[in-house]
């Protein structure tokens, strides 16, 4: 990416050299990414990133030609980024079926099936996770789709560059990624259009990407990400199998080191790099803060490190009640991460639930504090 923050700054939309060569480098990424996924370059639209690629989607096929009404199905368990479009569209007349999971989070393809209509215009599934790492059943839903003739979305921002996807065996009709989820750079992704897909621009202009989302191309950015997936493509065996052995400590270690601790999704249909747990009697912020002291950087599905106090909407989808969906703790691996990283990990976690549940007024085995107690309101 460097030349191309510091020598090479043509606009890879001009026709002079300077924007030639930046075109050149921005369709050699294209390639890249495509070969990822095993899809034709000219099915690769240049984002923003994930989000931008599931608006370009939902809206995209919703309102293709200007239409105002239909219906489209997805899961209770989407990202914002898949929810929220919808349920802009739904101010606009469109009906939406959000269909259930499981406890482990899966999605039933014949449920599905089951909520398709006749004014069906789209099937959203994410292919996994991004808070418990559950991989769904994606190939069987894109068959589902297909039956029906609606087109099929897939979320898998999680899952590029962690499991192998062919767009064409499996049947996807679009696919959002995002560069920064497999060491690539932030603020670029790409959603995948198959060739003979209608769908609208939601982003208009210059007509840059073949008209599909107009705006001057970050060309450092795409850069980043055709390198990111070449990586990605080169190293996904050993990568995937060094980081599924260090999950598998994680997911191993911590129920037995810790009393009343249960690993949320799936226990084998899980991304690799993926564990989330539930700790009884603890708050998930709480304990994000003391593990970010001792140098542990890690998520929770509790939302009050937002704005919100609200529970993870995944984590009670599965059916968990709100204060367990408050004691979650979600646990990603990456290339670099050691069996060192691991062993640090386990030998402090322990002490920290411990110190928390102690202070805690959800631990029934512990007296109130006078005065209340927690360390986030709920």
């Amino acid at each position: 990416m460097t030349p191309f923050f510091l020598d090479k700054f043509g606009n890879a939309s001009s026709l002079h050299s300077f924007g030639r060569d930046a075109r050149g480098a921005m369709e050699q990424a294209r390639k890249s990414v495509a070969a990822l996924i095993n899809a034709e370059p000219r099915e690769i639209v240049f984002t923003s990133g994930g989000t931008e690629a599931d608006n370009m989607a939902v809206k995209g096929i919703a309102m293709y030609k200007g239409r105002l009404k239909g219906h489209i199905i997805t899961s209770k368990i989407e990202h914002h980024a898949v929810l929220e479009p919808c349920i802009f569209l739904k101010r606009y007349g469109f009906e939406l079926t959000e269909v259930p999971v499981s406890t482990d989070g899966l999605v039933d393809p014949a449920d599905v099936e089951k909520a398709v209509r006749d004014d069906t215009v789209l099937i959203s599934i994410m292919t996994a996770n991004n808070e418990i790492g559950t991989v769904q059943p994606y190939r069987e839903i894109a068959k589902v789709a297909k039956a029906h003739g609606v087109p099929f979305h897939t979320d898998a921002v999680q899952a590029i560059g962690k499991m192998p996807i062919d767009v064409k065996a499996d049947g996807i009709d679009m696919l959002s990624m995002s560069a920064h989820k497999f060491h690539g750079p932030k603020g670029v992704g790409a959603l995948y259009v198959r060739k003979g897909t209608e769908i609208e621009p939601i982003i208009h202009g210059g007509g840059h990407e073949r008209g599909m989302r107009s705006s001057t191309e970050n060309v450092p950015g795409i850069v980043g990400f055709g390198k990111a997936a070449e990586i990605a493509k080169r190293d996904m065996g050993p990568v995937t199998q060094k980081v599924m052995r260090l999950r598998d400590r994680l997911i191993e270690e911590i129920p037995r080191l810790i009393p009343r601790a249960h690993l949320n999704g799936h226990p084998t249909k899980r991304l690799v790099n993926n564990a989330n747990f539930r700790f009884e009697y603890i708050e998930g912020e709480a304990l994000i803060l003391q593990l970010d002291m001792l140098g542990i950087a890690a998520s929770t599905g509790s939302a009050c490190s937002t704005s919100s106090l609200e529970p993870s909407h995944v984590l009670l989808a599965i059916g968990l009640p709100h204060e367990h969906a408050h004691g979650s703790l979600r646990l990603t691996l990456g290339r670099e991460n050691t069996e060192e990283d691991v062993d640090y990990f386990l030998a402090h976690l322990p002490g920290v639930v411990s110190k928390l549940r102690e202070i805690s007024p959800f631990n029934s085995e512990t007296p109130m504090p006078a005065g209340g107690g927690g360390s986030c309101s709920v």
